[in-house]
């Protein structure tokens, strides 16, 4: 155990870092393994690969994501931004990459191969965009005559237009959701947002009239004609799952799920599991999302305030449109549940997002110590 008396970085470390979502992010990385057990032999057989070959890759990821997310929660708020800067450039110059080298899969170009892995830039360009954008609003919020929304405006078309033309619809709209929670806290005028919520509108339309892959995906959900195979065998899983679930290797209708360890992984856990175990899941999301805003509402400091609520929108958000898509609420769209469906790239990414929320939400008493001081220098009561 590490004494208060300490005075080493682990021990600094230890007795500032917010251990209530410390615990909330290895819990989740800890159910996704479990569940990987579940979800995942039925794949890798029809596939013609070894039972437990995604649990094995499943386990060889968490071991460099856990990594990644206790070495970045070590930053400084100042070196996560210039983290996030790096990050974003070098994942917005993959992406531009992977859509003139990229491997296709199901019609859209999101991955770079490099060796014998496979990396999608657009995970990684998720975090680092918030960040840079929160700094962006912060700075404008602190100097308005530095033009930090025109420059997050600009740097939002940029990243749109790249998952666009991948295509990626999901992940766009993810973005730009997160992306307008941000600018609203940051005091968006009502004019901005009439006119970014009619480009919304404009965008969506036409990506339904010209992206044939939207406008069925919309038309099946929105009739219930076509295949619909994949959504349909995902809500029997739940509905056979019922309230206390069949049991851990009961399920049955989870083996002819074609992405039952990625984006259906809910389903599995649902017929396996039980509709409670799934409330479990969602309530711990939930934690992270107002806890998380419950720091931004508390931070003095633009930048924190604006990338913590930035951060957790992004998680809480992605696990609605999963979940959503499970329950047959929202149309069909392959989007991973954070931290629990398979993946590498989105489990790396998901702990970047992770060890960004873990160093701007530590506590820091020298730095209160510090603004106290001035405040008293100043004779301004503190808080």
């Amino acid at each position: 155990m590490v004494s208060r008396a300490d005075r080493g970085p682990l021990a600094d470390w230890f007795w500032t870092i917010d251990r209530y979502f410390l615990a909330a992010f290895i819990l989740l990385m800890g159910i996704g393994f479990m569940l990987s057990f579940a979800a995942s032999p039925p794949v890798a057989e029809r596939l013609g690969l070894d039972s437990f070959h995604f649990v094995e890759r499943h386990a060889v990821f968490i071991v460099p994501s856990l990594m990644v997310m206790i070495g970045l929660s070590f930053m400084t708020p100042r070196q996560v931004r210039r983290a996030a800067i790096i990050l974003l450039a070098v994942s917005l110059l993959m992406m531009v990459m992977a859509l003139f080298f990229g491997v296709e899969v199901k019609g859209s170009r999101r991955w770079v191969s490099i060796g014998s892995f496979s990396i999608q830039p657009s995970e990684f360009m998720k975090p680092a965009f918030v960040v840079v954008c929160a700094w962006l609003f912060a700075e404008h919020a602190r100097q308005p005559e530095i033009p930090g929304n025109l420059f997050a405006i600009i740097l939002f078309g940029i990243v749109a237009a790249l998952l666009v033309a991948q295509p990626d619809l999901g992940q766009t709209i993810l973005t730009a959701v997160v992306w307008g929670g941000m600018f609203f806290m940051a005091g968006m005028p009502w004019l901005w947002i009439m006119v970014l919520g009619a480009v919304g509108i404009v965008g969506f339309a036409s990506a339904y009239y010209m992206l044939p892959h939207v406008t069925g995906r919309i038309d099946r959900f929105l009739t219930g004609e076509g295949d619909t195979f994949q959504v349909d065998t995902a809500r029997d899983a739940i509905v056979r799952g019922d309230w206390f679930g069949q049991g851990p290797g009961e399920g049955i209708v989870k083996r002819i799920i074609p992405d039952s360890h990625t984006d259906f992984i809910f389903s599995v856990a649902a017929e396996e599991f039980g509709i409670l175990f799934c409330m479990l899941l969602v309530l711990i999301f939930a934690f992270i999302v107002l806890r998380g805003l419950g720091h931004s509402f508390k931070e003095r400091n633009d930048f924190a305030r604006f990338a913590v609520a930035g951060l957790v929108l992004q998680i809480g958000i992605q696990s609605m449109i999963n979940i959503g898509v499970n329950l047959e609420l929202l149309p069909a769209k392959g989007m991973t549940l954070p931290l629990i469906s398979y993946g590498g790239s989105s489990m790396i990414a998901i702990c970047v997002t992770a060890g960004f929320i873990l160093a701007l939400t530590r506590h820091r008493p020298e730095k209160r110590a510090q603004e106290r001081s001035l405040f008293r220098i100043a004779g301004v009561p503190a808080e």
